[in-house]
C-alpha cells in the first residue's frame, strides 16, 4: 500500500481551496464533479501528495460508516482483492468491495473505529 491522498470532509469546498491554494500555497491538482458537487485534490506543485475536499453534503448517506470527523488515508494498492483478503485474514473490519467516484475500492477501520479507504492505483 502507498498513501494516495487524504480526505478532508469540509462544509465548503470552494471555501476550503481558495484557503489552501491562497493562504498556504498549494495548487489545485485536480476538480471532479459528484451528484452536483466540487471535490476539489490539492496539494505542492513538486509533490504527488495530496488533499481531496469532500463536501459534508455529500456524505449524507456516508455507507461506508465513516467517522466525518476524522479525515480518510485513501491508499493505493496494486491488488485490491489481495488485499482485501489479507486484511480480512488479519481480522480487521472491512466493508465490501465497492465502485465510488467510478473507482473500486473498500473502506477498513483501525481498533479505534476510524475508517481509512483503500482503492486501485488508476
Amino acid at each position: 500500500m502507498r498513501v494516495g491522498y487524504v480526505v478532508l470532509y469540509v462544509k465548503d469546498s470552494d471555501a476550503c481551496l481558495e484557503f489552501w491554494t491562497k493562504k498556504v500555497g498549494m495548487v489545485l491538482k485536480g476538480t471532479t464533479d459528484v451528484a452536483g458537487h466540487a471535490l476539489h485534490k490539492v496539494g505542492f506543485a513538486d509533490q504527488e501528495f495530496s488533499f481531496e475536499l469532500v463536501p459534508l453534503a455529500l456524505m449524507k448517506d456516508n455507507p461506508d460508516n465513516l467517522d466525518l470527523a476524522t479525515p480518510s488515508i485513501a491508499f493505493y494498492v496494486d491488488d485490491l482483492a489481495s488485499m482485501y483478503e489479507t486484511l480480512q485474514a488479519n481480522g480487521v473490519a472491512t466493508s465490501e468491495i465497492a465502485e465510488h467516484s467510478g473507482k473500486q475500492s473498500f473502506a477498513f477501520s483501525d481498533n479505534e473505529n476510524r475508517w481509512f479507504a483503500v482503492l486501485v492505483h488508476a
